[in-house]
This record gives C-alpha cells, structure tokens and sequence, in this order.
C-alpha cells in the first residue's frame, strides 16, 4: 500500500485496535483533500476495472459522494441532473460509438 493516502474515516481507529498496530495521520487541508479524492478517485476506478463488483462501485460512490460534497453539490441534485440529461439526450445502455460527424 503507497503512502501517504486518503483513507476512509475508521481506518486509524481500526488498525490502532489491534495490539500491534500502530499508524501517523493528519487531517488534509481542503486542497490536499481534493488532490487526494481525485487520486482516491483513480484507485477506485482501476480496482473496478481489475473487479466489477458492488464493493468496488460502493467505493468509487463513496469518493465521488466526497467530491459532490467538497463542491457544494447535492448528491440528489446530481441524480436529478443525470435523470434530466438521460431523458433529453439518452444513456450510456445502447453501446453507440459514434465514429465520424461531417
């Protein structure tokens, strides 16, 4: 595991709960923290890749909740925009590649 990373918030309590364990942490500032949700973003995107998976998409959502946060967004707000943008304009589900437009 590359250090130092964001870590969801128990981490620390939890790897000092074993008896030989121990681990140093600070609290990112707020660009720190956004640095390291994007990065945190990529980890979970490539785990996904390697593994699709519920737990994998639970940690990319989880990361991508945080970023919405940092920003002022509502996550139901985003859900509300990704329903009105997939009602105007469609989805993702028909696999259409668009290759060339004149």
């Amino acid at each position: 595991m590359k250090h130092p990373k964001l870590v969801r918030d128990y981490i620390p309590q939890i790897i000092q709960e074993d008896p030989e364990r121990t681990c140093d942490y600070h609290i990112a500032g707020d660009d720190e923290y956004e640095m390291r949700l994007f990065a945190k973003m990529k980890e979970e995107l490539q785990e996904f890749i390697d593994n699709p998976c519920y737990e994998e998409a639970a940690d990319m959502y989880e990361v991508f909740c945080a970023l919405c946060r940092l920003h002022g967004l509502e996550i139901d707000g985003v859900e509300s925009a990704a329903t009105a943008k997939r009602e105007s304009r469609g989805g993702f589900f028909k696999r259409i590649v668009l290759v060339k437009v004149d």
